[in-house]
């Protein structure tokens, strides 16, 4: 419920927002700007029918987790607006599957996180559009030491060839949305995955131990 709330008090944040906006930059004659505006907010209602794109992916997303879940560790890589996404991804596997995981940002890589990193160590990497050539340079840095990568990316497959190897990496392709929006796509499947690697473990990924839905003390 609180989970609920708090999407219903954004959605309503952004719509006053945008009204702000309107009234404040009409006055000025600012068409333009409006007109950016009410574009961003198009692109915000259609979020949900990509989402139901992602979701059907599921299947996808169950096999690699079905090749990933005996694993002991994971790194999950993201830049600009997908460094919390990535933070995200860790968050849920480690509360779920009690996997030790580890967000980081990608550019970030070379400052303590790649010496962890070996054939033992998955590395989940957010790819999109925006800053898709330098996530590609980083995942090629994992790539030679060994690492196997998940690579969640609105970019062609194609893109990756001589990049990943189909043996040993997975590609999750998401649909296209705007640059500001494409978090709110590259986190589902990061959820599910958690939720399978989690459901082939054997844990109760209704009731995680020692989690609380509530925070009652400091």
């Amino acid at each position: 419920m609180l989970r609920f709330v708090n999407i219903c008090l954004v959605l309503g944040l952004v719509a006053l927002a945008y009204v702000i906006y309107q009234v404040k930059y009409e006055a000025r004659g600012l068409d333009a700007e409006i007109a950016s505006i009410g574009k961003k907010i198009d692109a915000l209602k259609g979020v949900p029918a990509l989402i139901e794109r992602v979701l059907e992916r599921d299947g996808e997303i169950q096999r690699i987790a079905r090749r990933h879940y005996r694993k002991s560790g994971f790194l999950f890589l993201g830049r600009g607006v997908n460094y919390p996404i990535a933070l995200e991804g860790a968050l849920k596997l480690k509360e779920l599957s009690y996997i030790h995981a580890e967000g980081y940002p990608a550019g970030e890589m070379k400052h303590g996180p790649i010496a962890l990193i070996d054939e033992s160590v998955p590395v989940v990497a957010i790819a999109t559009e925006d800053l898709f050539a330098k996530v590609a340079s980083n995942i090629q840095e994992v790539k030679a030491r060994g690492a196997s990568v998940v690579a969640i990316t609105d970019m062609d497959p194609e893109q990756f060839a001589g990049m990943l190897d189909p043996a040993e990496d997975s590609i999750v392709q998401i649909p296209a949305a705007d640059p500001f929006l494409t978090p709110l796509v590259a986190v589902v499947p990061l959820q599910l995955l958690a939720y399978h690697i989690a459901a082939y473990r054997g844990c109760d990924v209704d009731q995680p131990r020692n989690l609380a839905k509530s925070v009652t003390v400091e």
